[in-house]
């Protein structure tokens, strides 16, 4: 016996998100119906996490399906949307979801005009592409906006997923993805940056040396918020903070200068948040914004 309420779901985009997404709602026991992929990449991709799911153009997957999943770049779903709704494409009590963190509902105007359902639901992960993704689901949070009256729906898809639903309201939808964004994005730019400074010392494995002092730090990080922030700057070391600041100097110099400039920017916002936690003395804040400036060459 089939669920109740179970879709015909079709997934517009078979990039890493759509695809897992995709293979999660068919694991619901939702039907997918049918799957755009362009790239020779997408259409492996479909193959792999969606077999016997035909490709098919845009316009004919929103045609067949009672549920349209729109996975694609931010940038592209406004243009997306408002083309589909020019062809008359969006069919009254359909639900259309897409999964941008930035947008919330309102970008899905067009959606709501033809009398469908607008969905914001945006997984707070990172995606690989692969089936270890359907496991992640499962320890993984969604960011979902919708009408009121239609709330309970992206939460019930979520939860189907195998996810946790999280109400953001469509004003802090940019809010909550720049939070996100500079939490992960910037993470990988700062262990690549750490990663380049120890192999230019010799240090073989950089990941090996990293890895315990990373993990040990994010997991203290999240359990005690910046009671567990640990270092030179919170402790106040003018010294230290200015001979990192020269040897990053020298390091970066006849590069792209990104190193130096991240060091000195996360360290005046570590400086600022220390200082207001009172773990600074008096004229240490100071001290550490003079060796903290930049300097011209």
């Amino acid at each position: 016996m089939a669920k109740p309420g179970r879709l015909g779901v079709g997934i517009i985009g078979a990039g890493k998100v759509g695809a897992v997404l995709g293979a999660a709602l068919r694991a619901a026991e939702h039907a997918v119906i049918g799957v755009s992929a362009v790239s020779e990449a997408s259409r492996d991709r479909a193959e792999a996490l969606l077999p016997g799911v035909p490709v098919l153009e845009v316009q004919e997957i929103v045609e067949r399906a009672e549920l349209v999943l729109l996975a694609v770049p931010d940038d592209a779903l406004p243009g997306l949307v408002d083309g589909l709704a020019k062809l008359e494409a969006w069919q009254p009590g359909q639900l259309v979801a897409h999964t941008s963190g930035r947008f919330g509902v309102g970008v899905l105007h067009p959606v709501r005009a033809a009398g469908a359902v607008p969905l914001a639901l945006h997984p707070a992960m990172t995606f690989t592409g692969m089936s270890l993704d359907l496991t992640r689901l499962l320890d993984c949070t969604f960011g979902v906006t919708a009408d009121a009256a239609m709330l309970p729906i992206a939460q019930a898809l979520v939860v189907e997923m195998g996810a946790e639903p999280v109400a953001i309201a469509e004003a802090d939808r940019t809010l909550y993805h720049a939070a996100l964004a500079h939490g992960s994005n910037h993470l990988v730019t700062l262990v690549a940056q750490a990663s380049e400074l120890l192999g230019s010392v010799g240090v073989e494995l950089p990941a090996r040396m990293l890895g315990p002092l990373l993990r040990a730090t994010l997991e203290n990080a999240l359990a005690s918020g910046e009671s567990a922030l640990t270092g030179p700057v919170a402790r106040g070391d003018v010294g230290t903070v200015a001979a990192h600041a020269e040897a990053l100097r020298e390091f970066d110099g006849g590069g792209r200068g990104d190193v130096l400039a991240a060091y000195l920017a996360m360290a005046r916002a570590t400086a600022l948040r220390a200082e207001g936690r009172g773990l600074l003395k008096a004229g240490q804040l100071e001290g550490l914004r003079h060796a903290l400036e930049p300097k011209e060459d």
